[in-house]
Order: structure tokens, then sequence, then C-alpha cells
């Protein structure tokens, strides 16, 4: 079947051939799990089908995720200092 979805990721619009029944669709759409409903798909086909994300797009967005995070360190400081009373966070400011 045809499923066309527009990724949440990067607003592409794309129609990918996905192996599902009617009959699946209408399981789905009566509020079974989509693991359930649809589990003759991949985990990948399973996220087109939600959020239109394929799996290059996943991994393209994971990897600059990742790459940024390691930059924190150079993020400027903000002033945030926060202390730390029992199990409890104060802000000093």
């Amino acid at each position: 079947m045809q499923v066309t979805r527009t990724s949440k990721l990067t607003g592409v619009t794309r129609t990918i051939d996905l192996p599902i029944t009617e009959e699946q669709l209408i399981n789905y759409g009566r509020g079974a799990l989509i693991q359930d409903a649809l589990w003759n798909l991949t985990s990948s086909q399973r996220e087109f089908f939600m959020t239109g994300v394929t799996e290059e797009e996943w991994g393209q967005f994971v990897a600059t995720s990742e790459d940024d995070d390691h930059d924190v360190a150079d993020e400027p400081d903000l002033g945030n200092s926060f202390t730390k009373h029992e199990d409890n966070y104060y802000d000093e400011n």
C-alpha cells in the first residue's frame, strides 16, 4: 500500500510502499498498538508510518544532535546557580 507522509523533522513529503493491509489499518484505527496492528513492519517503517521520518533522516538528525551535545562546554555561562539541599534544588539568585 502506498503511504504518503510529511517528515516531522524536515517537512519533506515522501510516498513509500509499505506491506500493510486494509484490515491492519482498521485495527490500528480502532486503537491497536502500532507494533500489534502493523506487526510485519520494521521499526523504521513504523516510524515512517507515524511521523514521516525515514531511517536516513533519523540517522542524520541523531548524528547532528550528538555532535551538538559535545559543544555544550563552549556555551556561555548564563549565571544560573542552584544549590542542592537534601533532595531539592534552590535558585541562589
